[in-house]
């Protein structure tokens, strides 16, 4: 009867290493895909832009967090699960054991004939570019990493013997390592290192901060028919506006604000940026091939909607085009307002 008994410990051990190679396997993919999309972009569902949104990088920062946490838990525990077996296991824990192993090759079968499936069918409609056949391969070569893992035991108890661990040599576990190792310092390569990617979003909020500090310069010269002598005169307590300053303040970075032109209406902002601008072929189709959004942003409501991003880039509120194209250090954008597109709102006339 003793042998009967389920070990609740080996139990728990084989639903961590399901939960846990699922999820690596889930989190490799997706993130290969990602890198590949972003290092890869097709110019058929791609527009050529200037700037940075830290959001486009969201999903492979999560995938690649995921993957380095879960994968590395997955080698753990699944050496102590061969160990525990090499050590003898009851019968009710061989099921246990076999029935892992179905799950795990089920699933991560179904993911890359699904992954295959949608492969061919960007294939089909004309996506001939080397990230198809790169995500081919990659697909190809994690389905070879689980097949390693589990594949030999289930086939060698329900089929023939034949000498699987032979063909599946030690030196494809060191492979399977070596290629998510390599994806990861890739992904480092893609998307920037943490220190790069702050620098870029430093740059990111102070183009935000410029267009609403310009935005601002705008509404001024509408309800005053005049521009600001200078930033401080934007402060405005009732409507609940207060100046952005620099998030490197304390390094004496500020921002700046010059008075060209009363009469034309030419002014200037200036600030001190860390990195150039990005450009370059970026994705928007965000929901159907893993590309991002378009950097052309929300707009402000009381712009005239007729108004092209391309003709007279501001005051939109989010988006970041060559109107704000930079390099490292101290750089200003000069703005004139056309009375044309915003003429200084009607005067209240009193009865």
């Amino acid at each position: 009867m003793e042998k009967q008994k389920l070990n609740v410990g080996y139990f728990f051990l084989s639903l961590g290493v399901l939960v846990s190679l699922i999820v690596s396997i889930v989190a490799f993919f997706n993130l290969a895909f990602e890198i590949l999309d972003k290092k890869f972009p097709d110019v058929l569902n791609a527009t050529y832009q200037y700037g940075y949104v830290s959001s486009q990088f969201e999903a492979a920062r999560t995938f690649l967090a995921m993957l380095i946490i879960m994968f590395p838990t997955f080698l753990i525990l699944a050496y102590f699960w061969k160990k525990k077996e090499q050590k003898g296991i009851f019968e009710k824990d061989q099921v246990v054991r076999k029935l892992v192993s179905y799950i795990i090759i089920f699933l991560s079968i179904l993911v890359a004939v699904i992954d295959l499936i949608v492969l061919v069918k960007y294939f089909v409609s004309g996506e001939i570019t080397i990230r198809f056949i790169l995500k081919v391969l990659i697909t190809l070569a994690g389905a070879k990493m689980v097949l390693y893992y589990f594949v030999p035991e289930v086939w060698n108890v329900f089929f023939w013997k034949i000498h699987w661990k032979k063909f599946f040599k030690v030196s494809s576990r060191y492979f399977s390592m070596a290629m998510v190792l390599a994806l990861i310092i890739w992904s480092f390569f893609v998307i920037g290192s943490p220190f790069k990617q702050r620098q870029l979003q430093l740059d990111e909020k102070r183009v935000q901060d410029l267009q609403s500090i310009q935005w601002q310069i705008i509404n001024y010269w509408q309800q005053k028919e005049k521009l600001p002598i200078d930033l401080k005169t934007l402060a405005n307590p009732l409507s609940g506006f207060s100046l952005p300053i620099d998030p490197e303040f304390q390094k004496g970075k500020v921002y700046e604000y010059n008075l060209k032109d009363e009469k034309k209406l030419t002014f200037e902002l200036c600030a001190d940026f860390s990195l150039p601008m990005p450009q370059g072929w970026q994705e928007y189709q965000n929901y159907y091939k893993g590309g991002i959004a378009p950097m052309a942003g929300t707009t402000d409501a009381s712009v005239p909607q007729t108004v092209s991003n391309e003709m007279y880039p501001y005051p939109y509120s989010s988006g970041v085009n060559d109107s704000w194209d930079h390099q490292i250090g101290r750089t200003c954008f000069e703005r004139t307002i056309d009375k044309d597109l915003y003429p200084p709102y009607p005067k209240v006339l009193k009865n």
